[in-house]
């Protein structure tokens, strides 16, 4: 379907919950597979890719277009089905391509795909239909992934405000979370947080400036890794930072996420920093092990965080002890200054980035820069700014450029706090190879009014700024909802962070299924005798 199409379509949308005992025993049967069950189906002949990719799309009308209405995924590939008995055809004749032949990915509305428009969420681009891949879909498409579709997102990534309500954009309206419909996905990668989840499909492909792969992989119950910066190829993806962006995989288990990500490493000539990537292609998923934290040392980061929070951290920790880690406290540096350099880098980059990305849009793109999208959002502010506006835009046009010497001083001293003095620091502090600290709190209330009433903790902004990996794995539901373990290193340590996500994952065996709840019950009563 084109986009804008389902805006109205989910607008009347039944809302009645739907959940996975009420779906037919064919759309259930799909409900939590792997990649690894998926390709066990197709090579038994239980299913083709072609009936399972069909039953994918069953499965998005019933949960995500009605019965919960999730509004996860803006658009369907026309050419799904295509794409999937081409990877029937190839596993007859013998021609696999590799782990992901035949397997349904959902892609994240910023980056492009040849089959339909890349929106970034936004009615601005809703023409935007380059007909071409970005080269991380080429190369996903090479290894024999059928793309499934596009996933709704936090409109512009979410840097058009600073007030925003995270996962709805004037595309796709507000994706809801699967475990309580009534509160946030996060963002910016909301829709494909809550498809996974859901099990619209196996895996998807978000993107990360700051938190918005682990923020919704957290949220939604999932994993999620954001990979250091370079490995993977961010050219023809609507930008934010050339200085933090880089997409990433989501999936429900560790093994999918590594077996997405090693699809997706890879050097681009026209993206200068994945181009020593090369190097680290390989298999992620081939060494996973159970065992692998005995001995491990692993620092503890210990942020202030709510009560239950804290408890389901603590057996969090437990279990790692228990697996054989070698648990040490280690406290964060003080950073003074951090959060406002990194905003000034920010808010540059995204001036200078999108213009050089909206010059390379089709004719019938009309919004040229970033001025030309502010004037848009002002025109049309009925369906573009019904909720909250566009001051991070409006701060982004008035930046000085990347020759600024304020600006060159914020990204050097952003990328030295968070890197030398943060991360690096203390690893080294504690003589300790990760670091593990709860991702976020658990999801916030939806709030059209207020926006996101975020409270914290979080520690997406290290590894953001200093472009060092970052997973988060389940840690289990805290009141209902979900919340996640981190799991972060210093540059190009994706493996061991795979690897201790895995052994702690098999360890835990922490995620939950979602059940698409209208709302987390609380008991609100008094508390006396």
């Amino acid at each position: 379907m084109r986009h804008g199409t389902w805006a109205l379509a989910t607008a009347l949308a039944i809302t009645t919950p739907a959940i996975a005992q009420d779906l037919p025993p064919s759309l259930a049967t799909f409900e939590e597979k792997s990649i690894d069950e998926l390709q066990a189906m197709m090579a038994s002949t239980a299913h083709s890719s072609a009936e399972i990719t069909e039953l994918y799309i069953q499965r998005i009308k019933m949960l995500d277009q009605r019965g919960p209405t999730l509004r996860s995924v803006i658009a369907i590939s026309p050419n799904a089905l295509e794409q999937a008995r081409a990877s029937d055809a190839r596993r007859k004749a013998g021609k696999l391509k590799g782990p992901l032949d035949g397997v349904p990915v959902l892609i994240k509305d910023n980056i492009e795909t040849r089959e339909l428009p890349t929106t970034a969420g936004s009615l601005a681009l809703k023409d935007n239909w380059t007909r071409r891949d970005a080269p991380l879909v080429a190369q996903l498409r090479a290894q024999g992934a059928v793309i499934l579709g596009k996933t709704n997102l936090s409109e512009w990534a979410n840097i058009r405000s600073t007030n925003s309500m995270s996962g709805w954009s004037a595309v796709g309206g507000l994706v809801r979370n699967p475990y309580a419909l009534d509160r946030t996905s996060c963002g910016s990668s909301s829709g494909s947080g809550a498809a996974v989840a859901a099990s619209l499909a196996p895996v998807a492909v978000g993107t990360e400036t700051d938190g918005s792969v682990v923020c919704p992989s957290a949220m939604n119950g999932l994993v999620g890794l954001k990979p250091t910066l370079g490995l993977v190829s961010r050219t023809r993806v609507v930008p934010i930072s050339h200085s933090q962006d880089t997409p990433g995989p989501m999936a429900r288990t560790v093994k999918d996420a590594a077996i997405l990500f090693s699809a997706m490493v890879g050097s681009d000539a026209e993206d200068a920093a994945t181009k020593d990537a090369g190097r680290y292609r390989r298999d992620y998923a081939a060494g996973l092990s159970d065992t692998v934290l005995r001995g491990m040392r692993v620092g503890v980061w210990r942020p202030q965080m709510a009560a239950d929070l804290g408890a389901k951290f603590d057996a969090a920790l437990e279990q790692l002890r228990l697996a054989g880690a070698v648990l040490v406290d280690v406290k964060l540096p003080e950073l003074k200054g951090l959060g406002e350099a990194e905003s000034l880098v920010l808010y540059t980059e995204l001036k200078a980035d999108l213009n050089a990305y909206l010059a390379t849009t089709p004719a019938s793109v009309k919004t040229r820069t970033l001025a030309e999208v502010m004037a848009f959002n002002t025109a049309n502010a009925a369906a573009e700014m019904p909720f909250f506006g566009q001051e991070g835009f409006v701060r982004a046009e008035g930046t000085k450029g990347l020759a600024d010497p304020e600006y060159l001083a914020a990204r050097a001293k952003s990328q030295r706090q968070a890197s030398v003095e943060g991360i690096d620091a203390m690893l080294k502090a504690g003589n300790v190879q990760l670091l593990v600290t709860p991702t976020y709190g658990t999801p916030w209330l939806s709030d059209p009014a207020h926006g996101d009433q975020f409270t914290g903790p979080s520690a997406s902004e290290l590894p953001a700024v200093s472009g060092y990996p970052h997973l988060t794995v389940p840690m289990g539901l805290v009141g209902g909802l979900p919340a996640g373990l981190s799991f972060i290193g210093t540059a190009y340590s994706e493996q061991m962070l795979l690897n201790a996500g895995y052994a702690y994952e098999q360890a835990s065996h922490a995620r939950v299924v979602p059940t698409y709840r209208p709302s987390v019950p609380a008991d609100l009563g008094p508390r006396g005798n």
